[in-house]
């Protein structure tokens, strides 16, 4: 069994180096050579999942230790990795959706004549995710982490002769490492600490310190968190990210990537759990993060950014439910695997609309397509009624689990995280039937373009339809088949811990409160945008509409809370090095520079001069002879 771990992120890393260092000779054929990557990692995925079902519960964790990385005196640094249940969740989702994502992009990049390169940064994502889920400790998690930066970094500004999606890369990378700073502040706290930054150890002896040092590691932890999941203060990334080909927004921005922050809070639970304040702020961000994303998604026009606005939303799900503690932690990877299966499956099938909308993303310029690409209609349909929670999908099992955890925190904390969770829901049927109305309901509403060219909308071939197939059926019966007596809680409880906790309102209650609420948003969206013509072009709307286009003004804050202030404080920096520091060093050497010029005039080369310069220090040195004597 230990020997199939290192093959899981091998088999990508391999794809990866083949594709992006074999050249053009590879061209006919890399797409399915980084397909088959993708596909082997996952078989391999499954067998160990077959066998580790076959182990007792306390036996299922194993560790693989490959090499010693680094060994100088007390440090010692183990490239090894953990495959737990936690790990092998991770694992399949990983390489599950990978595969079929990558299957999917077979026929979405076909035209690119860097279809092979593409395949490569791919391969090269999914190997650098996997070396994130599967290491065991902090610091070779920090390798996978900063290689999921790199290769996220490469896939969105993949079509670099935009301007937009190199800015956008740009982007994502610069915010991208202020959470990196995080991370790497909380392994150095760790090590200072513990003496090691292996998961066994860091966490067997964290009962030992302080609450202040635990809390400091927590909020460290939770700023890489909330800059890899895209989480308040460090979630304006996101929407820019669109720009890049739509199964990067599929595998990155929907089913990996942006769960990295859930799973580094979750794995870190022993650190977070005698850290209540850490908790606390978990707790808040994800709140906060669940209202901002959704308000965001119900004003964008552009499709992916209306789903990059839900994807925000329903990681601060996640992040909330990891910050409930043990009453959450399964609720959250619970959510995150079902999300990985709908949103996939949504961003696939907008993917499928641009294809057949000659790359229109305006869902102002879409209407009645479903007539036209039927399986994209129902594949889609499928996602939209499971991350409504509409009742039996998988995430109705999922959502609600969440909402009923958040009740329990119990006290008024938990009455209002309850009421956050449903206000959420409510908003996330609004937006989401908003969007089901505009690009598959009504009229058709597709303009012609510049040069008088019509788009002719029409149904994707099978190499994409087929993994949005597959996600649809993830979409309807996963959830069920993790909440079917309490699968999923008793697979991940040895990792996460679970406790019930005391909640006001019984399930049943919750569950109708919640269905409540997904149907007043249905309603309030289909008398917004299902009673009459939507208008092609975007009335002026409300403030907070106004703001919500702009991303409730998150660029606009950052630049006059941190560009403009970061902009003049480096100015002020270069002006006291250049002028202050430069200036004095300078100014010493002209001035002994210039006494030097001075000095040197002395020697100048003649025997009169010096014989002259003889003479007067010795008529000094008699005159001053004399006076001494006379005194």
């Amino acid at each position: 069994m230990n020997s199939l771990i290192p093959l899981l992120v091998a088999a990508p890393l391999a794809g990866a180096a083949l594709l992006l260092l074999g050249g053009r000779l590879l061209d006919r054929f890399g797409h399915w050579l980084g397909t088959c990557a993708a596909a082997l990692s996952f078989v391999f995925g499954l067998v160990l999942f077959f066998q580790m079902l076959g182990r007792s519960t306390d036996q299922r964790a194993v560790h693989e230790r490959l090499f010693s990385w680094i060994s100088v005196g007390g440090f010692q640094a183990d490239a090894s990795f953990q495959l737990d249940q936690l790990s092998v969740t991770f694992v399949l989702l990983i390489t599950g959706v990978g595969t079929l994502i990558h299957l999917y992009s077979v026929g979405y990049m076909a035209h690119d004549e860097r279809r092979r390169r593409f395949f490569g940064y791919l391969n090269l994502f999914l190997a650098a995710m996997l070396l994130l889920v599967l290491a065991d400790n902090y610091l070779l998690l920090y390798v996978g982490w900063e290689g999921v930066g790199l290769a996220s970094y490469l896939l969105i500004g993949f079509w670099q002769h935009k301007p937009s999606a190199a800015t956008a890369a740009k982007k994502a990378f610069l915010v991208n490492r202020v959470g990196d700073v995080g991370l790497s502040i909380a392994i150095m706290l760790m090590f200072t600490q513990f003496g090691t930054f292996t998961f066994g150890p860091v966490f067997a002896t964290a009962p030992q310190a302080s609450e202040g040092k635990l809390t400091a590691i927590g909020l460290m932890l939770l700023l890489a968190a909330c800059g890899k999941s895209a989480q308040v203060p460090l979630q304006s990334w996101l929407g820019d990210a669109m720009e890049g080909p739509t199964p990067v927004s599929a595998l990155i921005h929907a089913a990996t990537m942006v769960t990295a922050g859930v799973y580094l809070i979750t794995r870190s639970s022993a650190i977070f759990n005698l850290a209540p304040d850490a908790q606390t702020a978990v707790v808040c961000v994800g709140a906060v993060t669940l209202i901002f994303g959704a308000i965001v998604g119900c004003a964008k026009d552009d499709i992916k950014k209306a789903l990059a606005g839900s994807t925000m939303s329903q990681i601060g799900y996640m992040i909330l439910a990891a910050g409930l503690g043990p009453i959450g932690y399964v609720f959250a990877i619970m959510h995150l695997v079902t999300h990985g299966f709908f949103k996939a499956g949504l961003f696939l099938g907008a993917g499928s609309v641009m294809h057949g909308m000659d790359d229109e993303v305006n869902m102002r310029h879409y209407g009645g397509l479903r007539k036209y690409m039927p399986i994209t209609f129902a594949t889609f349909g499928l996602g939209y009624l499971a991350i409504i929670g509409f009742p039996g999908l998988s995430g109705f099992f999922s959502k609600d689990k969440i909402i009923e955890a958040a009740f329990a925190k119990g006290g008024t904390e938990g009455w209002i995280l309850g009421a956050v969770t449903l206000v959420g829901a409510a908003v996330t049927a609004f937006y989401m039937t908003r969007v089901m109305l505009m690009t598959f309901f009504g009229e058709k509403r597709w303009q012609p373009d510049a040069e008088g060219n019509e788009p002719h909308p029409h149904e994707s071939p099978a190499i994409m339809t087929a993994p949005m197939v597959v996600l649809a059926f993830g979409s309807v019966f996963a959830g069920g088949l993790f909440a079917f007596n309490s699968n999923f809680l008793h697979w991940l409880e040895p990792v996460t811990g679970y406790s019930e906790g005391d909640s006001p309102l019984a399930p049943i209650v919750v569950t109708v409160l919640t269905s409540a609420c997904m149907l007043a948003g249905v309603g309030l969206a289909y008398l917004v945008y299902g009673r009459s013509p939507v208008p092609v072009t975007a009335p002026v709307g409300s403030a907070l509409t106004r703001a919500a286009r702009r991303d409730l003004l998150q660029d606009d804050f950052n630049h006059a809370v941190l560009v403009r202030p970061g902009s003049a404080l480096t100015a002020a920096l270069v002006f006291f090095d250049s002028k202050g520091l430069d200036g004095f060093v300078n100014g010493l050497a002209a001035t002994i520079g210039g006494v030097s010029s001075r000095l040197r005039r002395v020697q100048n080369g003649y025997v009169r001069s010096y014989a002259l310069s003889m003479f007067g220090g010795t008529l000094v040195l008699v005159a001053t002879t004399l006076l001494m004597r006379s005194v």
